[in-house]
């Protein structure tokens, strides 16, 4: 890294809220957040928005008579961008770099544009502008009335880490001093869920099938709470219980030290593995011991504290991302987490929402771990936290975020 830079804000919303206190309460609980929803009259896992958010997304629709024609994902974007800005100390109208993207886009209005075409063969007229992907950001650049560079882009699920990469660049090359960075994913709809059953990597919610046995190593401590739909980063698990969550997620990153930042990146890493099939990724996940090597070239191994992983709670999803981390760790890794147990795989903004969680994890020096594996490696403090996200095709980012 030629520069520092700090992370002097980030703001989400989730099923864990949008009120850092309230995110952070959630996080010490250890019951998860995924629920069920009817979805073409069968009974899904998902994770949703709290309603209080929801009525918000509702409000800021009548604020501009151009937002009534927006999708969630825009919405969800705008808001968090907006209070990201604010906690930053960001003015309307700053020149700062916007890159913003998503894994599916305007999945709700995409659907029922087409929807109405195949009933009537005709569509409406902001079905085009409405549906691209570039929405994301040209439209947070217009609710902030900013003056950088606007970008959108969709790298699957590891699309949030991309933009903060392509934000480093910019940041140190000096064509910036400031950029916006995160995703928007609003995918639970039936169309998105029957892709991942036809993948066969979505949670069953039958309680006929046994899809969730209990883990070899499960914390003693907490034998009695409730069962979890997602079981990311349980490897006794036989099926795989991937779960789909809604969220946004921005963060406000900037050269140089900073009296009011959460904490800096110190290492960033990516790679992408030689595609074997559409979704794949190998065996020992090449893709992220590259990253991860790349992340931490400047880092002492034993100086990393801490791994959010991307873990989607599939079963090669997880096993290869946990070989790569023995390769580049050894015995004796980091300790282990994950997210996605309590508010599901947010594509394309669940990278950012790892980044807030090792923020968090780091503020308050207490590590979340998950609450049916018994980390074996416990640390004392936490100066050094890892954050990995990939995608379909192996697109696998590392980022090192550290105190100071």
């Amino acid at each position: 890294m030629k520069t520092k830079i700090a992370i002097t804000s980030l703001a989400s919303m989730s099923p864990l809220g949008k009120i850092p206190e309230e995110i952070w309460t959630n996080y010490l609980s250890p019951k998860t957040l995924i629920s069920t929803k009817e979805f073409n009259g069968k009974s899904q896992f998902a994770a949703e928005i709290p309603t209080k958010i929801r009525a918000a997304l509702d409000a800021l629709r009548k604020e501009d008579i151009k937002y009534k024609a927006l999708d969630e994902t825009v919405l969800m974007a705008i808001l968090t961008s907006r209070q990201a800005v604010s906690q930053a100390g960001w003015q309307q109208g700053d020149a700062f770099g916007i890159n913003i993207g998503s894994s599916r886009g305007a999945t709700q209005l995409f659907e029922k544009y087409h929807r109405e075409f195949i009933e009537t063969g005709k569509t409406a007229t902001l079905t085009s502008p409405t549906t691209t992907l570039g929405n994301l950001s040209s439209w947070v650049a217009h609710d902030l009335k900013s003056s950088g560079p606007e970008i959108s882009h969709s790298i699957t699920c590891s699309t949030a880490l991309h933009a903060v990469l392509n934000a480093v660049a910019w940041l140190q090359s000096g064509l910036a001093t400031k950029f916006l960075v995160g995703g928007s994913e609003a995918p639970l709809t039936a169309f998105t869920l029957a892709q991942m059953q036809a993948l066969k990597i979505y949670a069953n919610p039958n309680p006929n099938e046994t899809t969730n046995p209990k883990p070899a190593t499960r914390n003693p401590q907490l034998q009695d709470v409730e069962a979890y739909p997602c079981r990311a980063f349980d490897f006794a698990k036989t099926k795989n219980t991937m779960v789909l969550g809604e969220a946004a997620a921005v963060a406000c990153l900037e050269t140089g030290e900073h009296p009011n930042a959460l904490g800096y990146i110190t290492g960033i890493g990516y790679a992408t593995d030689d595609l074997e099939h559409n979704i794949s990724i190998s065996e020992e996940a090449q893709c992220f011991q590259k990253s991860m090597a790349m992340a931490l070239q400047n880092t002492p191994l034993e100086q990393v504290d801490a791994i959010v992983m991307h873990a989607p709670g599939t079963l090669k999803g997880d096993t290869s991302e946990y070989k790569a981390i023995q390769k580049i760790f050894g015995p004796n890794p980091p300790m282990l987490t994950t997210n996605k147990w309590k508010i599901g795989h947010t594509f394309g903004a669940s990278g950012l929402l790892n980044m807030e969680l090792a923020l968090l994890m780091l503020q308050h020096q207490t590590f979340i771990g998950i609450p049916y594996y018994a980390e074996p490696h416990p640390r004392k403090q936490m100066r050094n936290v890892l954050i990995n996200a990939v995608g379909f095709g192996g697109n696998a980012v590392s980022v090192l975020v550290s105190r100071s």
